[in-house]
Order: C-alpha cells, then sequence, then structure tokens
C-alpha cells in the first residue's frame, strides 16, 4: 500500500507506560560511556546509585514507541528509512526511577520529491507519574522510498542550526568500545543493524555499527564534561543531526562553542575522519544568580 500523509497524521498511538529502576538509568548511561575514569567523580554520580542523577538524553528511551513504521498499515518503505535528527527539551529534572508516560504522534510529513523522499517528524510527550510534563522528544525520519506522496502537517522541517566560523571553544575526545552497541541496546533498540554482522553487511556496513542516540548521548557527555563539570541541571535540551554511522571502537571528538546559554556541536569519528554528529546545538538553562 503506498504511504498517505493524513493517515500518518491521524495515526493514533496508545499512551506507553514505562516503569524503570535505577538499575536501567545506570545501564544507560554505562552504554553511553559513563565510568570510564573510575576516579572522575562527575561520571560516577551517573552510574552509582549514591546520588544518582538521569543522563539528560536518557529520555531518548523513556516510553518509546518502538519501530511503529514497519507494520503493515503505515505504507512506509520501512527498509529505507533513516533516522536524520533528534530533539529532545527537557520540562524537568528526569527521575532516576519510577513510572513515566509517553504520548506519541506524528506531527508533520513534508514530501521532497520522487527522487529525495521525505521528512517524517514525530512528537513524543514524556509526563512524571503525577501527570507533570518532564520532557518533549521529536524524531525526524528521512523515508528515502516515499518521496512523492505528498506534504500533510504544518509548518516546515525545522531549519538546520548554524555552526559558527571560529575555532572551537573546547574539544573533547571520549572513547567508545568494541561492546558500545552491545551495552546501548539493552536500553530498548534491539534492532539487529546493531549486533549482527550479517544484518550489518546486508545494509551496506562493514560491522554492527553504534545507534544514532548512542552518539548523541556520548556528544552529551561531551558538553556536560567540558562546559558543565558534570551538572546536569542546567540542560535544558538538545538537537542533533545524524551525518554518518560510527564503528564501535571509533574515538569521537566533539567540537564545542560556547555563546551564552547555546552550545552548538560537531562530532567526528577520529580515526576516519568522518563527521558523525553535525550541526548540533545543547540549550542551558540561565546561571541562578542568588
Amino acid at each position: 500500500m503506498a504511504l498517505d500523509p493524513q493517515s500518518l497524521l491521524r495515526r493514533s498511538f496508545e499512551p506507553i507506560q514505562h516503569r524503570f529502576t535505577v538499575r536501567d538509568t545506570m545501564l544507560y548511561a554505562l552504554g553511553v560511556g559513563l565510568g570510564s575514569d573510575p576516579l572522575d567523580r562527575g561520571q560516577l554520580r551517573y552510574v552509582y546509585e549514591d546520588g544518582l542523577t538521569a543522563m539528560p538524553t536518557f529520555a531518548n528511551v523513556l516510553a518509546y514507541p518502538g519501530f511503529w513504521a514497519r507494520e503493515s498499515d503505515t505504507g512506509i518503505d520501512w527498509k529505507r528509512l533513516v533516522h536524520a535528527e533528534q530533539t529532545i527539551e527537557l520540562h524537568a529534572p528526569l527521575p532516576v526511577e519510577g513510572l513515566v508516560t509517553g504520548h506519541n504522534r506524528v506531527s508533520g510529513l513534508w514530501d521532497k520529491g520522487a527522487a529525495k523522499g521525505a521528512l517524517m517528524q514525530q512528537v513524543r510527550e514524556l509526563e512524571s507519574a503525577a501527570g507533570l510534563p518532564l520532557a518533549t522528544v521529536t524524531q525526524l525520519t528521512l523515508l528515502r522510498g516515499d518521496g512523492g506522496c505528498g506534504s500533510a502537517g504544518e509548518g516546515e522541517p525545522p531549519a538546520p542550526h548554524p555552526l559558527p566560523e571560529r575555532s572551537a571553544d573546547a574539544v573533547c575526545d571520549l572513547p567508545t568500545l568494541p561492546q558500545s552497541a552491545l551495552i546501548y541496546r539493552l536500553s530498548g533498540d534491539y534492532n539487529p543493524l546493531h549486533a549482527d554482522p550479517a544484518v550489518a553487511g546486508a545494509a551496506g556496513f562493514s560491522r554492527p555499527i553504534l545507534h544514532g542516540m548512542c552518539t548523541m548521548g556520548i556528544a552529551a557527555h561531551a558538553v556536560l564534561r567540558s562546559i558543565l563539570a558534570y551538572d546536569a541541571a542546567r540542560f535544558a535540551g538538545m538537537r542533533v543531526r545524524f551525518t554518518a554511522a560510527v564503528l564501535p571502537g571509533d574515538t569521537l571528538r566533539t567540537e564545542l562553542w560556547v555563546d551564552g546559554d547555546v552550545v552548538s556541536l560537531r562530532t567526528t569519528a577520529l580515526e576516519r575522519g568522518v563527521v558523525v554528529l553535525d550541526k548540533g546545538r545543547v540549550d542551558l538553562r540561565p546561571v541562578n544568580h542568588h
């Protein structure tokens, strides 16, 4: 069946209730590389139950609706879709355990033409057990096989965040482990592309690749480490564009530009010289002056 933009916009998603424990919160942080320096108290607060803090990007895996695009009634050529961008906006500190509810919807579909595909935007609102807003997670997906379907929804795709022309204000190199994808997938994304060499090979990769969301978490770690002294309280939101795959074991170099309460970023797989995240930004909460 062909993709119908209006029916995607009307598509109803059941609210997802996600109960999680401190173990899940720590496992997520381990998956994005926290704890690599056993003497670093800043990293320890994300992977140790005494004074535990949730990584801001933990929002990406909470009440995740799963890979619904492959359901037969969507009309999406799901084998050719690519995760293009991810944005999180934090309304309150994430709990380290408890129950959250996610409400997912498709908010826009923009046709770029038969040759170029279409962009689909979905939004997930996370709320606490008390019904208070926790985070808004927005995912932009390039549907490479579905161009020419027509557009639906409001507005335009978000304009790219421009990076400053000057040299970076800070540079942070963080390692990934050969088993990084195998740890990260335990936070809920079991796509075999990240584990099974045969599946990765069929997709054109020399070996299983790292989850884009894991790469985003590593870039968030670079901001926490280099700019925020590991204080997640000032981390208000993040947006990244995925530009290339990371191979587990790559060293990820994140260049950071600080302009007031906006941090711009770009992440490169150092050994291969490939830009893997581009036009990224993190929004900071203003410092409280008492």
